[in-house]
């Protein structure tokens, strides 16, 4: 018991570290909007959206963990070339792509327009002004990756818990209304939808490649031992988890009651604004902005570090620093294009890329029943791509009726997750061709 107690003690603040890079932007606008759709079902909903948003990032925490912290050696188990070519893209789109732009549009559309008056709130100029600014603070933590535990682990994120915390329980004893009605596909499969929402968090993403953030912070804390470092970071992965629950839960709960205060909206954001307001005036949009500016800092450092390291390992003559100061000036540039172009464009990809991360992570837990055939995670993955590329590519609005009329014959196909099957049997079909070339 004593040395349960050392243990928990000992590598909390590397759990709370996880649990800081984990919520972001995505995390904090999603949940309201599900809220307030999902309406009576908000039960169903959330469970699907938990499932997605928590329970599959730590499972890729875990899978990552044995792997060594690294992606590229988990998608290599498929070919080198896969592995190089998929990491790649996954660290992007999480990166200077899409998930950190995301962190700064959210940083300011919620945490400083809001404050603004009305008469320059829309100008580019605000915007410009704070993703310098905002940038220019993630660059000083991201830096010297060292500190981070210090700097996120112990600082940021017990910052962070207090905040969400004081909505929380404000939502809880006194909620805005009742439940609205449920709405769109959350009246006919709230379960699914809830699913395939927890997507926009990039939460099986993020996981699968802040492994090597964890693992170089556990280094950093002389932990040398490869059994202690995973040990330590499922642990970490388990304390993530609860946070996260907590978080979606009780902004799931202030959507979900929102209706009769505020209205129906199309952006969580402008749903949790509205809400903090309602429920604690003026000193709410205050909460809020904290909440929100303290996220979206701790996971752009988490995202911009993780970043950095990676492709300094790919491409080692350009240092990690310069790797940091490009993606980190990338990421500025993108957040002026505002929050909904960046969402929209992220759709697609997320739709293409996340079926096959989340295929290849399963896969990977259970490697040691088929001991890592290299043929069960090829045909797994290949029916996978081929369901997910055109689900990213009807996003985009580009259609081809006779392929689409095939897939509309797969199971669960209508509710974007036509590729579950399809994988299924693929990593079967697999299994038993692996079974029988080595007998």
């Amino acid at each position: 018991m004593k040395n349960s107690l050392l243990f928990i003690k000992e590598n909390l603040a590397v759990g709370l570290l996880l649990f800081a890079l984990f919520l972001g932007a995505g995390n904090i606008i999603f949940p309201p909007l599900l809220g307030q759709q999902a309406g009576e079902n908000i039960t169903l909903a959330m469970i699907g959206f938990l499932i997605t948003g928590v329970g599959l990032p730590l499972l890729a925490i875990v899978a990552v963990a044995k792997a060594g912290g690294d992606l590229q050696l988990l998608a290599n188990r498929v070919s080198p070339a896969f592995g190089v070519i998929f990491t790649s893209i996954v660290y992007l789109a999480i990166g200077p792509f899409f998930a950190v732009p995301r962190t700064g549009s959210v940083s300011y559309e919620i945490g400083i327009a809001p404050f603004l008056p009305e008469s320059i709130a829309d100008h580019w100029a605000p915007l410009f002004i704070t993703s310098i600014l905002f940038f220019a603070l993630i660059l000083y933590l991201a830096i010297n990756p060292t500190k981070l535990v210090d700097r996120v682990g112990k600082i940021l994120t017990p910052a962070l818990l207090i905040v969400i915390l004081i909505l929380a329980v404000k939502s809880f004893i006194s909620p805005m209304g009742e439940p609205g009605r449920a709405m769109g596909e959350y009246t006919v499969s709230p379960l699914t939808e809830g699913f395939v929402q927890g997507y926009l968090t990039m939460d099986v993403l993020s996981a699968l490649v802040f492994g090597i953030v964890i693992l170089q912070a556990l280094r950093d804390m002389g932990m040398s031992d490869t059994k202690k470092q995973v040990k330590t970071t499922i642990f970490a992965g388990i304390v993530a988890a609860i946070g996260l629950s907590f978080v979606y839960i009780s902004l799931g709960q202030i959507g979900n009651t929102s209706i009769d205060a505020i209205g129906t909206f199309d952006n969580g954001g402008d749903i949790i604004a509205k809400s903090a307001k309602v429920l604690f005036g003026n000193f709410g949009s205050i909460i809020l902005s904290a909440t929100i500016l303290l996220a979206c800092i701790s996971t752009a450092v988490g995202l911009l570090t993780a970043n950095a390291t990676y492709f300094h390992k790919l491409f080692p003559k350009i240092s990690y620093k310069t790797f940091l100061i490009v993606f980190t000036i990338f990421s500025a540039a993108i957040t002026n294009v505002g929050l909904s172009t960046i969402i929209s464009a992220s759709l697609p990809v997320l739709l293409i890329i996340y079926p096959l991360a989340m295929v290849l992570m399963v896969l990977s837990l259970v490697d040691h029943f088929f001991k890592g055939g290299q043929i069960v995670y090829i045909l797994a993955l290949i029916p996978t791509f081929c369901v997910s590329l055109y689900d990213g590519l009807k996003e985009m609005k580009i259609r081809i009726t006779p392929y689409e009329n095939i897939l509309n014959a797969l199971p669960l196909y209508e509710q974007s997750l036509g590729w579950l099957v399809p994988a299924i049997i693929g990593a079967l079909i697999g299994f038993i061709i692996h079974k029988l070339t080595k007998r």
